[in-house]
């Protein structure tokens, strides 16, 4: 009796996953399915979006088109989620971009071996990396602001659930022992003092040096600067919203080292593996566990 009540419940959820279309969003979307839920597959590609729906194959998906970096894109999904369903209990922040570009001539040159998930292969990878100002801004607005813009915009209906979720998808690498400019690290670290305009007063700062090409100089990080900066806003925020907003269950989860397109395919294990993290905090969280950092399914520090 007690699973045939469990699995009525989790039918009448309703999950929304940005970034479903491929990778670990893609494995949240079909392991949250599986267990019932009603699901929103989003998607700034259209036709990837409806033929990772397709490939799930199940009744209880949907898919809904979503840029999370444009404001009328997000106020479009939050009307039809209104529309439709007139509540929200769970929000899987997964879309992000790595903000650099790969020279692949540079990784021949290395000897990168495709398939390789060594320590040694992914340096190479990371040596091959490049970042501009314009792929910092994309990051930072993607990773950030869009996370930001898409959450404001979705707890209003949120709040109507029984049980409000969040879960971000996030990364060791904005942990903030990687955030090396010292006013960033000093100012994210005092998360009782931590606001979200202090949040968007670093972020500004990081941008404004990218610009400038003082990335190395303002001792900001020399790899994958703008992933580990709007990672670590990101896991910020989560923190403000945990404090500020208590009645949501909000964390924070790196799914590992995990093979997708935003890597080249390289890692540790499979996106169905990398999926577990985030299924968990979404599905069934530790009591009483909000405002928290996962690193896959265990606690961690930010």
């Amino acid at each position: 009796m007690a699973e045939t009540k469990t699995a009525v419940d989790q039918q009448s959820r309703i999950a929304v996953v940005t970034g479903g279309n491929g990778g670990i969003g893609f494995e949240i979307c079909k392991q949250l399915a599986m267990e019932g839920l009603t699901v929103i597959l989003t998607s700034r590609d259209q036709q990837k979006g409806i033929e990772a729906v397709k490939n799930i194959n199940k009744n209880n998906i949907r898919f809904y088109q979503l840029d999370v970096t444009d404001p009328h894109s997000i106020a479009s999904l939050a009307n039809y989620i209104t529309t439709q369903f007139g509540k929200l209990d769970i929000l899987v922040n997964n879309s992000g971009v790595l903000g650099t570009t790969i020279d692949t001539d540079l990784l021949e040159r290395l000897g990168f071996k495709a398939g390789d998930a060594s320590y040694e292969n992914a340096m190479l990878l990371l040596k091959s990396m490049k970042q501009t100002y314009d792929n910092a801004k994309v990051c930072v607005e993607t990773n950030y602001y869009g996370v930001k813009h898409v959450t404001k915009a979705l707890i209003p209906l949120l709040r109507l659930s029984a049980k409000p979720t969040i879960v971000n998808v996030s990364s060791v690498t904005g942990k903030l022992e990687n955030v090396t400019n010292e006013r960033a690290r000093a100012v994210l670290s005092e998360v009782d003092d931590l606001t979200e305009e202090k949040i968007d007063e670093i972020v500004e700062e990081f941008l404004k040096d990218a610009e400038e090409d003082k990335i190395e100089s303002k001792g900001w990080p020399n790899n994958l600067s703008a992933y580990t900066v709007s990672k670590a806003a990101q896991n910020g925020y989560a923190r403000v919203l945990a404090r500020d907003v208590p009645d949501l269950i909000i964390n924070s989860v790196c799914p590992g080292y995990t093979q997708t397109g935003l890597n080249g395919h390289q890692g540790e294990h499979s996106a169905e593996v990398g999926a577990k993290g985030p299924v968990m905090l979404a599905l069934n969280p530790p009591s009483g566990c909000s405002g928290f950092f996962f690193n896959q399914t265990q606690i961690s520090e930010f």
